[in-house]
């Protein structure tokens, strides 16, 4: 009996390290190899986008950032719905649009009658003297550098350095700063005709339940559509729409549920209005501002995430990859380039090169943008908006040599005080083996090397 219970306990202990060991096995994975596996199956990409997604999240301070963005939306509010409501009045639905703010933001009733008030005083002022052209300016201005700072951090995730300029950014933020109360509107005449004259119609009564439950639905369709709008339009690069849609499903939904969590919540927080008073609404929008940027940035994290998985397959060997493979992957590059130049074959963009040649993404897109700068690629348009690349320079003067002086060539240098005087003997020692090697690749054209322009096989 005791050599019976030893042997089912050495059993369990077996398969207690055979788990243990292949958990630790799969978490590496997860972790870290998952990027050296070129295989674009939905297991592989779906474990590739919950990486990526919860390193940028860490690794982009979105809290941060959202509490920057808590802090410039508190400072737009009474411009906002001074705004909405100018324009509101101008088409005489005021009340309807403060109906629809209190049924979009039900957990945000108070703050909303609040401001409500605000906004009556600033649009009288406003109305007023000298006061208009001044308050219209800086109407518009608190609600541009609003979204202006939305871009930047929208642009912070998807590790994009530039911004829309400044003119691009007047007409596009006005456009929709005018817009959007006019579809406000819109959305307003529809949900009132369905309620009151559809729902009221005697011939039509078979399909009410169903118009009922659209009725219920609408702040989820107006949410989702805010926010694929959201993900879609203000980072500047091309975002996919299938990738938008689903982040904005998705982050959509966290709202909604964001919502219904504070108005509930509400009722059991009471104790507030004996410490704060009047302003016991104050930290509970604080709190709730900082969530609801935070759900967005989440999503935008995954939209990027999903969007770019294939960009980072070998990131750690990508971040360790030596200077001599480096170049040896940029002369590869180029050559594909001139000879599918030379062959009238059209030009490749960098998600098409990776996908041709199973190369990572991220490292072909640096070593072109370092070639482009070189003066040896120059950037064509390909299907109307993605960036492809060709030859800057004829390709009968592509020639080993040249692609390296070319890149040896770029960047800064001798920019370090008494660097060149100090090492002269070691630095002339390089040059010379440098211009030898430049020298006796000279009469090798790129052109005339035997590469395989249709891709490697998987």
């Amino acid at each position: 009996m005791a050599e019976t219970d030893k042997r089912q306990g050495n059993r369990l202990a077996v398969r207690a390290k055979a788990t243990a060991d292949r958990a630790i096995a799969f978490w590496k994975y997860c972790s870290e190899g998952v990027w050296s596996d070129t295989r674009r199956t939905w297991q592989v990409n779906t474990i590739k986008i919950l990486n990526l997604s919860v390193r940028s999240f860490l690794n982009t301070d979105l809290q941060t950032r959202a509490s920057s963005l808590t802090y410039n939306t508190l400072l737009a509010i009474v411009p906002a719905l001074a705004l909405l409501f100018a324009i509101g009045r101008g088409f005489g639905f005021q009340n309807l649009m403060q109906s629809q703010l209190f049924n979009f933001f039900p957990a945000q009733r108070e703050v909303l009658s609040t401001a409500f008030g605000f906004v009556d005083q600033y649009l009288a002022q406003a109305s007023e003297g000298i006061f208009v052209g001044v308050g219209l300016v800086f109407l518009l201005w608190t609600m541009i550098s609003l979204m202006s700072n939305i871009e930047m951090s929208f642009n912070r995730v998807w590790g994009i350095n530039s911004d829309r300029s400044l003119g691009r950014k007047i007409i596009d933020y006005t456009a929709i700063l005018f817009l959007l109360p006019i579809l406000m509107i819109c959305q307003s005449g529809v949900s009132l005709l369905m309620s009151t004259t559809i729902l009221d119609n005697i011939h039509i009564r078979f399909i009410t339940p169903a118009l009922k439950i659209i009725l219920d639905c609408t702040p989820f369709f107006l949410t989702w559509i805010s926010y694929t709008g959201m993900y879609l339009l203000f980072p500047n690069t091309k975002v996919k729409f299938k990738n938008a849609l689903l982040c904005g499903l998705l982050g959509g939904t966290a709202f909604q549920v964001l919502q219904f969590l504070f108005l509930t919540g509400q009722l059991y927080v009471s104790k507030y209005n004996a410490i704060y008073g009047s302003f016991a609404f104050l930290p509970l929008l604080l709190i709730w501002l900082q969530l609801v940027w935070t759900i967005t940035l989440a999503g935008a994290v995954l939209c990027y995430s999903s969007q770019n998985i294939f960009q980072f397959n070998f990131r750690n060997d990508v971040n360790a990859i030596s200077l001599d493979y480096k170049r040896k992957i940029a002369l590869v590059i180029m050559t594909v380039i001139v000879k599918r130049f030379e062959n009238q074959e059209p030009p490749l963009t960098v998600a098409g090169f990776a996908e041709l040649y199973h190369m990572p993404a991220r490292l072909i897109s640096a070593l072109i943008d370092e070639m482009t700068g070189a003066g040896l690629l120059s950037v064509v348009m390909s299907n109307g908006d993605e960036h492809a690349y060709q030859p800057a320079v004829d390709p009968n003067i592509i020639t080993l040599g040249y692609v390296l002086k070319k890149l040896n060539a770029h960047g800064s240098s001798d920019f370090i005080p008494y660097f060149k005087n100090e090492f002269e003997e070691i630095i002339e020692l390089i040059d010379d083996r440098i211009e030898n090697m430049v020298s006796n690749t000279s009469d090798i054209l790129l052109k005339n090397l035997k590469v395989n322009i249709k891709g490697t096989p998987k």
